[in-house]
Order: structure tokens, then C-alpha cells, then sequence
């Protein structure tokens, strides 16, 4: 039996896999730019064009899209999020002192919640009614001036 003769498209889209298995297994997004490099030779190879051409597109496609794409997205990932959650979110809002709150603690309404709170400076105390800011969440426990 003679050996099956396998097109240069198959072996770029063979090639294409090859590098979009280990994308996924360590999340590098540069294997993904060198597999759609890979899926763009291989319709090079489709619509006829020689080695010399396919090797030219994989390189081109591939380079372009890490000088292009990577930065955006490395700019992407160190940008924090806009929209603070959690108890991010609560670090600097108002709050209404529900009991006494001083040095050793304390009690305050915060986003419509009771919260324990203790005083920033341990020498001032709110008293019940007066209107603190949140300084810092630390634990279960609003950090109040």
C-alpha cells in the first residue's frame, strides 16, 4: 500500500491544534496568535499558494497579532476594575452611628446594614445620629472618622 499523500493545508491546520492545546492548558494567548497564524497558512495552502507564501502568511498574521493584540490586552489586564464590589465598595460612603462608636467599637448603619465600627483615631468618639465616613473595612468591622 502506498503512502497517503497529505496536503500542506492539513498540516497547518494539524499545526494550528498542536498550538491550541497547550493555549488552553497554560492560558498563553501568544500560542493562540501563532494558531490562527497557522489557520491563515492554511488557506494559503488551500487556495494554491507555494511553501514560500504559506510560510510568509503564518509569519505575518502571527507577528501582527502579538504586536497588536498583546499590548491591548496586557493594557486590559492591568487596568483595575471600574466598578468597585464587595467591601471595596463601602470604603468611603457615609454611614449613620447607630451607638456610640469610639476606639474599642461600636455600631453604624452602613448601605442600609448595621455594621460593627470602631474610630480611626482611637481618641474620638461619634455619638448615636452623627454621620461618619468609612475609612477602611477590616473584616466585619467599618473603620469610621
Amino acid at each position: 500500500m502506498a503512502p497517503v499523500d497529505i496536503d500542506a493545508w492539513v498540516w497547518w491546520l494539524i499545526g494550528a491544534a498542536a498550538l491550541g492545546i497547550p493555549l488552553v492548558l497554560t492560558a498563553m494567548p501568544e500560542l493562540g496568535m501563532l494558531a490562527v497564524g497557522a489557520v491563515a497558512a492554511a488557506v494559503t495552502a488551500g487556495l494554491g499558494g507555494d511553501t514560500v507564501l504559506q510560510v510568509l502568511v503564518f509569519a505575518l498574521v502571527s507577528v501582527a497579532l502579538i504586536a497588536v493584540v498583546r499590548p491591548i490586552a496586557t493594557r486590559h489586564r492591568a487596568q483595575r476594575p471600574e466598578l468597585a464590589t464587595g467591601v471595596e465598595a463601602l470604603k468611603g460612603k457615609s454611614a449613620v452611628v447607630v451607638e456610640r462608636v469610639d476606639g474599642s467599637g461600636g455600631r453604624i448603619k452602613l448601605a442600609g446594614e448595621i455594621w460593627s465600627a470602631r474610630s480611626l483615631d482611637s481618641d474620638l468618639a461619634y455619638e448615636a445620629g452623627q454621620e461618619v465616613d468609612v475609612v477602611e473595612i477590616d473584616g466585619a468591622t467599618a473603620i469610621v472618622m
